[in-house]
């Protein structure tokens, strides 16, 4: 299994069953959600994507005895939340995009304040989506629960929210070495973390298991935020979808501009055999989430 391409083969097994869930969703928001606002969801969320994050989440249940078509719902919320703050970022006030994943950002096809509602409404109904589907699939209540409240800690002022400050807000930096950890952490390495760990807590995974995927997740997001500061640093428009050279033009504190390119490699490399070393102990060492660890600190998009 060492020659595969690791997150090709996860997507293979579980991609379909997260698109068809989204699917689903856009196609039945109801009469009550406003056609605009729901255009405006859709628009971001079947924009496409790696799906990385509700990926991990239902290979992480499915290892711990949970069906991806059980999980399900979870692993969506997951991506509700994630494109909810791919919206936001975008926003004129944060990053100020023009492009995400190779189409107009949302706010420049319908406008900033349409923007902010929809990332609003798809984070506000992540949580109750995940609880609902999670109890009609017959989960245990407990661990519905515990699961969601990863997710929210994940989305949160400790979490996504807190990150954006960290790394929008000049009255909130921080001299120092350890500043771009923490920020990189709250800002990615958290939702990432989250959907590894939420998915091994609906499999009622023991505590030892739990710190291991908790490890796992959480370098593994560190080593993806570090490599998107390089290729942000060194890739182009057609490359990553995005504009390039934006964390430089805005001043931003990155792995790069605190390491340079090269530390900055090396620093990703470090957490990405951290991340392996964790999901050796959890799953083996020819388990695609130990190869993807391996796999996705060499990405080039």
């Amino acid at each position: 299994m060492s020659g595969i391409d690791a997150l090709e083969s996860l997507r293979s097994r579980y991609q379909l069953a997260v698109d068809a869930a989204l699917k689903h969703f856009c196609e039945n928001f109801g009469e009550c959600v406003p056609a605009r606002l729901a255009e405006a969801m859709a628009y971001s969320l079947m924009a496409g994507g790696k799906r990385l994050r509700p990926i991990l989440c239902l290979a992480a249940a499915d290892r711990h005895g949970i069906s991806p078509e059980n999980a399900i719902p979870l692993a969506a919320a997951v991506e509700f939340i994630h494109t909810a703050s791919l919206i936001h970022d975008d926003l004129p006030c944060m990053d100020d995009d023009d492009t995400r994943r190779g189409k107009p950002t949302n706010h420049k096809v319908f406008g900033e304040r349409m923007a902010i509602l929809a990332g609003d409404s798809l984070m506000t109904w992540a949580f109750g989506y995940a609880l609902f589907g999670l109890a009609v699939n017959g989960i245990d209540a407990n661990r519905a629960i515990r699961a969601v409240v990863c997710l929210s800690d994940a989305a949160g002022p400790s979490g996504i929210c807190g990150g954006q400050v960290l790394d929008t807000d000049p009255e909130s930096f921080e001299p120092g070495e350890d500043f771009v950890y923490k920020t990189a952490q709250q800002k990615t390495a958290d939702l990432i973390c989250a959907s590894v760990v939420s998915g091994v807590i609906l499999g009622g995974a023991a505590a030892p298991k739990i710190r291991l995927a908790r490890e796992y997740g959480s370098r593994l997001g560190l080593a993806f935020q570090i490599v998107d500061d390089i290729l942000d640093a060194t890739g182009t428009p057609e490359e990553l979808g995005k504009t390039p050279h934006k964390d430089e033009k805005q001043g931003k504190t990155t792995f790069v501009s605190v390491f340079g390119p090269e530390g900055a490699r090396e620093r990703a490399e470090e957490e990405s055999a951290k991340a392996a070393e964790a999901a050796a102990s959890l799953w083996g060492e020819r388990d695609e989430m130990t190869l993807l660890a391996k796999q996705l600190v060499h990405r080039s998009a």
